[in-house]
């Protein structure tokens, strides 16, 4: 049997912006982050995302997004939801290994009778993100992630559908570079560092890390500190999601 990802692959054709000089030049989640916006533009949405996907409800949205041009407003209300895991979008990817295409309602849970549906709806509507595409994509370490492309536009026909798709895989592979790249150039961390950032991702206080650890509150800010600079992070939670990329933690 033929993989529908491969047949979907062989369909698709790269837009120039994706030649293979540019692949091979990435080095930087920038120069992703900047061909993610190209791809978008080119195919006419507005907003992507790239985020690991949700096994379950313990890492919150914002610590699973890897690149993302979504408002800081939009990531944060869809956070405080804790919808992710249970939504349309992560439930239709992971039963198919075809690219999904679905409306607003593709960010609410995917049973209606959850009380946060409407509101969900009415987040994605009121940003602009009436209509997506999303696709399952694997690692070379079969670790699962989504990307997803989102905006106004009509659903995309089966040529253009197949060209993302390929630009997808693409865009990806360019992505999962900088994986390689970032962990040659990390300082190790240490073990307690992993313990405050494995506690801090499973939704742990500073005050509660401590009593856990049995250090002070004081210890467990500088153990977050020295993880931030190792880890080539801007804050906490920053830090704690490139740990999950990583497998740190």
């Amino acid at each position: 049997m033929r993989d529908p990802d491969n047949m979907l692959a062989q369909q698709g054709r790269s837009p120039e912006f994706l030649s293979s000089a540019t692949i091979e030049a990435v080095q930087t989640e920038y120069e992703v982050l900047h061909l993610m916006r190209q791809c978008a533009g080119h195919f006419g949405f507005s907003h992507f995302m790239v985020a690991r996907f949700p096994a379950n409800d313990q890492q919150r949205f914002a610590e699973r997004l890897l690149v993302s041009n979504w408002p800081a407003e939009l990531v944060r209300k869809y956070d405080a939801m804790s919808l992710f895991h249970v939504s349309r979008l992560a439930v239709d990817t992971g039963m198919t290994k075809l690219p999904v295409q679905g409306d607003s309602a593709l960010m609410a849970p995917a049973d209606w009778e959850n009380a946060q549906a409407g509101e969900a709806i009415a987040l994605a509507e009121s940003h602009g993100l009436s209509a997506s595409t999303a696709f399952l994509l694997h690692s070379t370490t079969a670790d699962p992630y989504l990307m997803v492309f989102s905006g106004t536009r009509a659903p995309l026909a089966r040529p253009e559908l197949a060209e993302l798709h390929f630009a997808a895989l693409q865009l990806f592979e360019c992505l999962e570079k900088t994986f390689v790249a970032v962990t040659a150039g990390r300082e190790k961390l240490s073990s307690r560092e992993v313990e405050c950032l494995r506690w801090a991702a499973a939704g742990k206080s500073s005050d509660e890390i401590a009593i856990i650890l049995g250090i002070s509150v004081y210890t467990v800010s500088s153990y977050f500190k020295s993880a931030t600079r190792k880890l080539q992070a801007v804050n906490r939670m920053q830090a704690i999601a490139i740990a999950l990329r990583l497998r740190l933690i």
